[in-house]
């Protein structure tokens, strides 16, 4: 039995923020944290005691967690969340916010991403990433997830027939789309010819698929609509949400997210259909995850992505707009931030503060959110749907 779910009516997302990333730095996720905080306040106007909520994702926070975070900040929440679900942290940190600004139990929540980048941080990240990390893959030589995308890729290309040069025409169109980010890492242009002749990681992932860790930290609010009016500020509706952990299980290989579990009741909650999306942020540590998301949220049927993105074109005046800000392969990776950074992009292209990167008339935007890879497969799948304020 399926129980009818609540709406997000009066509860809206506002005031993007990114912390500019660097590719290495010696601060703290502390101090990203900080400066997201610090941001969020200077640009809302909020004062830092009227923020009664605060949920965060990070990577490299610990030994703190969110409790330990609001010593450091200054900060005495009402409500508090911690969310550690990598890629999937944006959306499930905005479905925990919305609900509870819904339930009285936090007026204004800040929800919070962000990671370091010491030199030796990634490598201690993968390292103690889960207890399957620790006892299954990485005492055989096999830590992080290259060697784990690499299977997932291959496992794809051998079923459905994807090419190298499917892949690399979305990594393209991702880099032509960060030319006009700020705070992408990568400014240069790329051909699909570059893409092509890059170095060998774990066949078939060669460089230009590998996503590449930096510190950094991306924000946004969670408030009544009535308190985002008064304060004059831009805000987005949240017209569905879904999230799913560990779904088929009994796949030997993943090849499809949760997102299938639930996706009919994602789009009838919002009302809207796939067709009605006008631009779509997708979680993009490895391009195979930007076709498994397209295809599971509707856009085509299961192994027909290849062909998806031979018709289309994926820049922000293409045919489908996608990751507009250059997603994580071209912005780059500030670890947990990774699963933010799709979120306060669609914020900012449906306020039409996207500057640059900006897509023509966008009204509704897709967020999909996928995290915590374990050897052969990903454990977290999320995704919103968010509408223009007068849409």
């Amino acid at each position: 039995m399926t129980t009818r779910r609540q709406g997000y009516e009066g509860v809206v997302i506002t005031t993007p923020i990114t912390v500019p990333y660097v590719r290495y730095a010696t601060q703290s996720a502390h101090w990203w944290l900080g400066q997201a905080l610090r941001d969020l306040i200077k640009t809302s106007g909020i004062a830092k005691d009227s923020i009664d909520g605060m949920c965060v994702s990070s990577f490299t926070l610990a030994p703190d967690t969110a409790v330990g975070l609001t010593q450091h900040l200054g900060m005495s929440p009402r409500w508090l969340d911690h969310i550690p679900m990598g890629g999937a942290s944006g959306v499930v940190g905005l479905r925990r916010a919305a609900r509870a600004v819904q339930a009285g139990d936090a007026d204004v929540v800040a929800c919070l991403a962000g990671d370091a980048n010491h030199v030796d941080s990634f490598r201690n990240t993968v390292s103690q990433f889960s207890r399957f990390a620790q006892d299954g893959t990485y005492p055989y030589g096999a830590g992080g997830p290259n060697a784990s995308f690499a299977l997932l890729t291959r496992h794809y290309m051998n079923t459905y027939g994807a090419t190298r040069e499917d892949f690399g025409k979305l990594c393209v169109d991702q880099r032509t789309n960060a030319l006009g980010n700020p705070n992408a890492l990568m400014k240069k242009p790329m051909t699909l010819q570059q893409y092509m002749d890059a170095r060998v990681i774990t066949d078939p992932i060669h460089l230009f698929d590998c996503v590449m860790p930096c510190a950094g930290a991306d924000a946004f609010l969670v408030m009544h609509e009535s308190r985002a009016q008064d304060l004059g500020l831009p805000y987005v509706r949240i017209l569905s949400t879904i999230e799913r952990h560990n779904a088929w299980t009994a796949d030997a290989i993943q090849y499809r997210g949760g997102w299938t579990v639930d996706c009919d009741d994602f789009y009838a909650h919002a009302g809207v259909a796939p067709k009605d999306v006008d631009v779509m942020q997708a979680y993009d540590d490895y391009p195979v995850i930007n076709f498994m998301q397209i295809e599971d949220l509707g856009f085509c049927n299961k192994g027909e992505a290849p062909q998806f993105v031979r018709d289309h074109t994926f820049t922000t005046d293409g045919s489908f707009p996608f990751n507009t800000n250059g997603g994580q392969l071209s912005t780059g990776q500030a670890g947990a931030a990774g699963g933010y950074l799709g979120m306060v992009e669609t914020i900012r292209q449906l306020t039409d503060t996207a500057g640059k990167c900006q897509v023509a008339n966008a009204r509704i935007g897709l967020v999909s959110g996928f995290g915590m890879i374990n050897y052969d497969r990903g454990l977290c799948t999320a995704a919103a749907l968010l509408a223009r304020s007068d849409a």
